[in-house]
């Protein structure tokens, strides 16, 4: 009996090392498994995340790969109760395309107003030039006579032959008060100024266009102002020619034949083979004619049917029948 005791103590520590070291081994093997599962799955997670992040550094790029770009900026902070405008760079492009169109139309606006204002002006001082030529014709004509004309003195040397003699001077008549030169009326200011000046790139043929212009509308004054402007300024100029011819039509249809001879005669002589020189020809027979200077006249159309006669017979041909008409040439 005390064998058996002592035998089961002695095996009963046994069995117990054996029973926890099974136990042991078990809870071992029992922890093993979800410690590898436990592995697998963070490797997982890694690759996954690693897969992301490239993802990540490809659709969006910036300094750093790890994270998203952020899609909202924070805005500057504003005044309590005003709001941030939202602009963008194209609309900060457009804005300024507004201010810049706006400013040019301004700039438009201006450069018309003062073209406006120096036409008008132009338009004045060509009426003031006028009244002051008016008042000095006046003012000679209670003096006298004026003397000979050029065209007077010089057809004698254009046609080779010789010259009537010169008449005696008047007696200058007795001094009495001239009468008073009007001015022009607003009406004809306005009208002179609605005749607009042409704005090319040839600002002699401007000069010569707004003088034509200025004569066919039947504003004789200002057109001999205009135009003697333009013979002045521009002898040399291609419309010389037509202008100087012009201006003595300019004395002649307002009944000015003294003033226009000179003129066709000069225009004649500068060159006799320039467009307007067998006009000024014939015009010059007519300002003779206008006063009375027969001689003269018949000697200018002579010259006329002599150096131009295919003129004379085609595109003058009814002018110049028409003013060998009015004298007697025989």
């Amino acid at each position: 009996m005390m064998s058996r005791l002592s035998e089961n103590k002695t095996t009963a520590p046994r069995f117990g090392r054996a029973l926890l070291g099974g136990l042991a081994i078990l809870s071992i093997a029992g922890t093993a498994v979800p410690a590898a599962a436990q592995d697998n799955a963070e490797a997982r997670i890694r690759k996954l995340e690693a897969e992301i992040r490239a993802l990540q550094r490809k659709v969006f790029p910036g300094a750093d790969g790890r994270y998203f770009e952020p899609e909202i900026t924070a805005a500057p902070a504003q005044p309590t109760g005003t709001t941030a405008p939202s602009t963008t760079a194209v609309t900060d492009i457009l804005a300024r395309l507004d201010a810049l169109e706006g400013s040019i139309q301004r700039l438009t606006a201006m450069n018309e107003e003062n073209g406006n204002e120096l036409r008008g002006l132009d338009s004045r001082l060509a009426a003031l030039e006028v009244t002051s030529r008016a008042n000095t014709e006046a003012a000679t004509a209670r003096m006298g006579p004026a003397t000979t004309p050029a065209a007077e003195s010089n057809l004698a040397a254009m046609s080779g032959g010789a010259s009537a003699p010169a008449a005696a001077p008047a007696q200058p008549p007795a001094a009495r008060p001239a009468a008073p030169v009007a001015a022009p009326s607003a009406e004809r200011l306005a009208a002179v100024q609605a005749i607009a000046k042409p704005q090319t790139d040839d600002p002699g043929d401007d000069e010569y266009s707004y003088g034509f212009r200025l004569w066919d509308a039947g504003f004789y004054p200002e057109a001999q102002q205009q135009l003697s402007l333009f013979v002045e300024k521009y002898p040399n100029h291609s419309r010389a020619t037509y202008g100087r011819n012009l201006l003595g039509r300019a004395y002649l249809d307002d009944n000015k034949p003294r003033e226009a001879a000179p003129w066709f005669l000069r225009n004649y002589q500068a060159d006799k083979q320039a467009a307007r020189a067998p006009d000024s020809l014939l015009y010059l027979a007519q300002s003779m004619i206008a006063i009375d200077d027969t001689e003269r006249a018949c000697i200018a159309l002579a010259e006329f049917s002599d150096t131009y006669p295919a003129i004379a017979a085609g595109r003058l041909s009814s002018d110049y029948q028409a003013s060998l008409a009015r004298v007697d040439c025989d």
